[in-house]
């Protein structure tokens, strides 16, 4: 029966409301919903079971509370239960292009994994294999999961370096050189034909550390990914922030030293050259020729080296200066620090908060702490997967907006699919 008038638009502002929560938060009881959004027990339960018969939410099976919930008892000490967006109105895929690795995940509208593969895989220079291993691992991933490619409502992915979003081409400062100016969310789109969105590593790292980890239920969040590149990813409002071409966060190719070591970006004494992996390497390497990689370094400072120690440190202070200046601009309350030096923690968190405490004004260093990220290296897999759920917003706005008229609708795939 089609609602109308001011009952109708009520009804239906207050079935998004819901939406919106669990689309945000995963999984949640009747409680929490409550809550979250203010109405009383009575209208959430009556607005549960519509959403229910129309096939948008349901019971969350167990295992898909978010990881970092604590564990909830309900009256009498039972659990209670807990609904989420049902799983059988859409899959997220996520592909994350890493320096030398190809990783995939899948997940559902309650933001739950469930399958994922890692494959060893240089990506740097050969683009167009690195693709075709992605797309054989998205069918190896659905079919693990079970899932048909028809339930795929989107596939995100992310690659290292900055993306020209309004050609959607990958930038010359990438440290995937064999893929700048290539377009690769058309070519995994004709590859998969799906719909298939882009963005950077940092971005994604953003977005995880938001949906799963250290910046959960926070809204002003910036996320560092200090490793062989450095790069931000900023979350104001609860929402991802590019800038006007998607460069937004590019904090690695910032002047720390005008007169510093020469950057791939054609610059001077940016921040990648000073506290970047390679530099780290390189600072160490003059006492210590026989350290090869960052992960030596780390393992040598975790053992007391005291050159080891000292090099993370100075990365440390490094970022935390142009981090101050990012804190003066946007005031964030948290700043999560990932990527493969963020493994140091303390070592290198402390001095990034003393930059802070030096370099930011006293209100800003006040108000924002400074955590490690709590998903490692699956980061920005998750992350892929997060800007899919992200987007999901669109489609399901039109199935509650039907359940208004009764109607029943699918929903539609939630980002443009490229030309064949």
């Amino acid at each position: 029966m089609r609602e109308g008038g001011s009952l109708g638009l009520l009804r239906e502002r207050n079935r998004r409301r819901v939406v919106e929560f669990l689309r945000r938060q995963g999984v949640a009881s009747q409680a929490d919903i409550a809550r979250a959004t203010g109405l009383s027990r009575s209208t959430i339960s009556t607005l549960i079971m519509e959403l229910r018969g129309a096939g948008l939410i349901n019971e969350a099976a167990d295992g898909q509370n978010p990881p970092t919930s604590p564990p909830r008892s309900g009256p009498g000490g039972r659990p209670p239960v807990l609904l989420g967006l049902d799983d059988s109105a859409g899959t997220a895929v996520g592909i994350d292009f890493g320096h030398s690795h190809v990783r995939v995940g899948v997940a559902n509208l309650s933001h739950r994994v469930t399958a994922e593969r890692r494959r060893e895989f240089s990506v740097v220079h050969n683009a167009a294999g690195a693709l075709d291993t992605a797309t054989e691992m998205v069918a190896q991933v659905l079919a693990d999961a079970a899932i048909d490619r028809e339930r795929v409502i989107g596939v995100g992915m992310g690659v290292p370096g900055p993306i020209d979003r309004r050609r959607g081409t990958i930038g010359s400062a990438s440290i995937l050189p064999g893929w700048v100016g290539l377009a690769p969310s058309d070519e995994m789109s004709r590859r998969l034909q799906l719909p298939v969105e882009i963005d950077n590593d940092a971005n994604l790292g953003a977005l995880a550390e938001v949906y799963w980890g250290a910046g959960r239920g926070r809204s002003d969040v910036i996320y560092v990914k200090a490793s062989t590149g450095i790069g931000a990813g900023i979350v104001l409002g609860g929402e991802l922030y590019r800038g006007a071409a998607g460069t937004a966060g590019e904090i690695g190719h910032t002047t720390v030293d005008e007169q510093g070591p020469l950057c791939r970006c054609g610059s001077r004494g940016c921040l990648e050259t000073v506290a970047g992996g390679p530099a780290v390497v390189e600072q160490v390497r003059r006492t210590q020729a026989d350290v090869l990689t960052l992960g030596a370094v780390l393992e040598r400072a975790a053992a007391g080296d005291p050159a080891c120690r000292r090099a993370i440190a100075d990365a440390g202070l490094q970022i935390g200066v142009s981090m101050a200046a990012l804190c003066n601009i946007l005031n964030p309350e948290l700043i999560v620090v990932g990527g493969q030096l963020s493994e140091a923690g303390e070592l290198l968190l402390e001095p990034l908060r003393e930059s802070l405490r030096r370099y930011a004004v006293p209100a800003a260093a006040e108000s924002v702490s400074v955590v490690r990220g709590v998903l490692g290296e699956r980061a920005e897999m998750l992350g892929a997967l997060a800007l899919v759920l992200q987007a999901t917003n669109r489609f399901l706005s039109e199935r509650i907006t039907a359940l208004g008229r009764g109607e029943a609708r699918k929903g539609p795939r939630v980002f443009r699919q490229a030309s064949a």
